[in-house]
């Protein structure tokens, strides 16, 4: 069979990917069916005066060609989206067992679970990562929270459902959360990350519990997402009924190790910020202990408050290991 020729009318363009490797598999594809194509690349469209965007790749082919063309693309993109839903329940299935829910999309999973090293290491620029659904699962939750606690407390005091709500979705609950669904054996991380013990790392926990409420939301709507939280955050509520918000989630680990310390002849702790990481709406902050300059506690939490409140409970239980 003769291959089509450029002379049978003026080039169409068929197909855009953000990937080059995308690209060429299409190109490779209608190679094999022999039809011509070219492909071109050029920066996405930008809502900026200037340049910026990820380049987008087009496969251009004989206007008389293109029928063909796109129909073979679409029964081949067909097959590949069949091949990846098959991966992704393969490696994901385990973990929608753990939370009860099944994804219509298990793309949207699979983006939950994308943390920004990931991301960054891609060189198609076609992965994205998680903080968006981290931020909108952020809301959702605050929500939900807020309607529970609503119900269930409708005669105490705005302090105290506030209280609770806060020791709920604390960073150090949400981490507890996802480890109890074991969700760090199934987040995507960078080979740097992963180098580095990414999988047990609070923040990265919680983060992407947060991401994964979104996930549930968007696939399923506000039920969804709501049977979802009530499921996970329920016995914490039911705790918060049966003793003081303030003994159940606002520990006072701070002065309770300022006592252990004076108790024990040491000096007072001294609180050092490590490191702070995320957009100003979204901020956490790493704190570390120090007594007698040596480091004895370090947490992550979204506020300096809430991150010493943290560090000194595991400097207090470092310390009354070691004696």
């Amino acid at each position: 069979m003769k291959a089509q020729s450029s002379r049978e009318g003026p080039p169409v363009e068929i197909f855009r990917s953000h990937s080059s490797i995308e690209a060429e598999v299409v190109r490779g594809l209608l190679a094999t069916h022999r039809i011509e194509s070219v492909v071109a690349s050029a920066l996405a469209p930008s809502v900026f005066p200037i340049p910026f965007g990820q380049a987008e790749f087009r496969v251009s082919v004989p206007s008389a060609s293109a029928p063909a063309a796109r129909d073979l693309i679409a029964g081949h993109l067909d097959e590949a989206a069949a091949a990846e839903v098959r991966r992704l329940s393969e490696t994901l299935g385990p973990l929608e067992h753990r939370i009860g829910y099944n994804f219509r999309d298990l793309g949207l999973l699979e983006h939950a679970l994308t943390h920004r090293s990931r991301a960054h290491e891609d060189a198609s620029g076609g992965v994205m990562d998680n903080e968006s659904l981290e931020f909108l699962g952020d809301a959702v939750l605050g929500f939900v929270i807020a309607d529970l606690l609503f119900t269930r407390f409708p005669t105490h005091s705005e302090g105290y459902k506030s209280k609770v709500k806060a020791g709920i979705v604390s960073s150090a609950s949400l981490a507890r959360l996802a480890e109890d669904i074991e969700l760090g054996r199934f987040v995507l991380l960078g080979r740097g990350e992963e180098k580095t013990g990414g999988r047990q790392k609070s923040a990265i926990l919680a983060d992407g519990f947060e991401a994964l409420i979104a996930a549930v939301y968007l696939d399923g709507g506000v039920e969804a997402a709501r049977a979802f939280i009530v499921s996970r955050f329920g016995p914490l509520i039911a705790a918060a009924g049966e003793h003081a918000a303030e003994a159940v989630f606002t520990e006072d680990w701070k002065s309770a190790l300022q006592e252990w310390l004076q108790a024990h002849g040491h000096g007072l702790p001294v609180y050092r910020l490590a490191a702070a990481e995320g957009p100003d709406h979204r901020k956490r902050f790493d704190i570390e202990v120090l007594v007698d300059g040596e480091v004895r506690g370090r947490a992550v939490g979204r506020s300096k408050k809430e991150a010493e409140q943290h560090a000194a409970r595991e400097a207090l239980e470092t310390l009354n290991r070691s004696r």
